[in-house]
């Protein structure tokens, strides 16, 4: 054990991290992975977490789970750091506001955050076209002011959650890191302006640290089926949605599949999914890899950034989703073939190669694992965590 623990921000961190939703909703934001990311780091017994959540699609009750889930998971007769682990110190905080910001890293003083990990953030494709000024501000200026709080307060080390939405419709498949970044809407072009700006602050100051996450499609639950995800409302993902109909908390039992003509196998969209955990713990290698004696980026480089695709390298299309839904739950789906929707990309399936090589990257749980623990958090939790709540 560490003589002391180091202090990490998690934004968003009573979430659930993803990806916004192209085609059907089999694109989209995991809400929850905030909270797996908190609870990976506290696995390690080396961190105390400090959460900012505006809880816009969230649940505090989500951060009270980890915790407890932590505690379950401490070895007998545990040590005082050990269980200091195990806290969260949680702040309800908006990062447009930078002066509620600048209250929380006051608090640890100068130096006193080891680093942030970034993953708030409104993920909606759809929603950014209709207010594109609300992305922007949200996405873009929270992040740019965050930034300037954390050099203020000599905080250094930055784990970003980007997208795969920043490729737009990618040139080749499995899609690499080297894919050039052409962004087809609002919340994909916030992602690649983050990235930007991240990238030109390690150039001009070189005490920056920081890495970007080009996530796929997260799915899943922590196999307890004590956290998972809850979005509010109707389920903007595939997953969550077939869930949310087999339990019954989404009345219809038919599924509107847009397009069955695409360049595919079935002709269905295919996407990358990987398990929530494992995408979690690409966070933690992604933050283990800024110290200050890592390798990672050579000897004298031009600036201490690099990008990352966290994906396991393996599409799967709407129907093959849903078949294995079915093989989970039970539930006989309907569906029903429309036409395609705008902005739909026939195939994004990541290239992880460089993830695995470098970070020592894994995702090795497959599909039917995702299911199953999706599944298991569902029947556990109905009303997901608004029975806690209620």
């Amino acid at each position: 054990m560490p003589e002391v623990l180091k202090n990490v921000i998690v934004t968003g961190g009573a979430g659930y991290i993803g990806i916004p939703d192209y085609s059907l909703s089999i694109f989209a934001p995991h809400h929850g992975l905030g909270s797996h990311v908190v609870y990976t780091l506290q696995k390690t017994r080396r961190f105390k977490v400090v959460s900012i959540d505006n809880n816009h699609n969230s649940h505090p009750v989500a951060l009270k789970r980890v915790s407890e889930l932590s505690r379950s998971e401490l070895p007998p007769n545990p040590t005082e750091l050990e269980i200091q682990s195990t806290e969260i110190d949680s702040h309800n905080c908006d990062l447009t506001q930078p002066e509620q910001v600048k209250a929380v890293f006051e608090r640890y003083g100068k130096g006193g955050i080891y680093g942030v990990i970034h993953i708030a953030a409104y993920k909606a494709v759809g929603e950014s076209t209709e207010i594109p000024l609300t992305y922007y501000a949200n996405n873009v200026g929270a992040t740019v002011s965050l930034l300037q709080t954390m050099a203020q307060y000599e905080c250094y080390r930055f784990v970003y959650s980007s997208s795969a939405t920043v490729y737009g419709t990618p040139p080749i498949i499995p899609i690499p890191e080297t894919t050039r970044l052409q962004a087809d809407s609002p919340y994909g072009k916030t992602k690649v302006m983050s990235e930007t700006i991240i990238d030109d602050l390690c150039h001009a100051d070189k005490r920056w640290r920081a890495i970007s996450l080009r996530y796929f499609n997260p799915a899943g639950a922590h196999p307890s089926g004590y956290i998972g995800e809850d979005p509010r409302g109707r389920p903007g993902n595939l997953l969550p949605l077939l869930a949310h109909m087999a339990i019954g908390r989404v009345k219809e039992s038919t599924l509107k599949v847009f397009g069955n003509d695409y360049p595919t196998p079935d002709g269905t969209c295919v996407r990358d999914y990987l398990h929530i955990i494992d995408l979690a713990s690409g966070h933690l290698l992604a933050l283990d890899a800024l110290e200050g004696d890592s390798t990672l980026f050579g000897n004298n480089p031009d600036a201490y950034y690099k990008a990352y695709n966290l994906g396991r390298g393996q599409g799967y299309s709407v129907l093959q989703i849903v078949e294995a839904m079915r093989k989970a739950t039970g539930f006989d789906y309907k569906q029903e073939i429309i036409g395609r929707r705008r902005g739909d990309v026939p195939d994004l399936t990541a290239d992880p190669t460089l993830a695995e090589k470098e970070l020592g990257f894994k995702a090795p749980q497959d599909l039917t694992t995702m299911c199953r623990d999706l599944w298991n958090w569902q029947t556990k939790n109905p009303l997901g965590y608004g029975g806690d709540e209620a």
